[in-house]
């Protein structure tokens, strides 16, 4: 799943570990999302993750060119 979790985390200042606290998400699956080592995840997961971001799920999931995104 192409996303800018990582990049998004590390601007507001967060370490998996704190997104993982502050998300209620487990910090693997932040990690996984993060290198694309996971197929499936819900949509509670992307809900929570974005919440604890402030930002809304397209804002960071499902983006077409989010790892282009990344690199310019």
């Amino acid at each position: 799943m192409n996303n800018i979790l990582k990049q998004i985390r590390e601007e507001q200042g967060l370490s998996q570990e704190e997104l993982s606290k502050k998300a209620s998400v487990s910090r693997t699956t932040i990690s996984e999302l993060e290198t694309g080592k996971t197929g499936v995840i819900t949509n509670i997961t992307l809900e929570k993750l974005a919440t604890a971001l402030n930002k809304k799920v397209p804002d960071i999931f499902f983006k077409e060119n989010a790892q282009h995104d990344e690199q310019n």
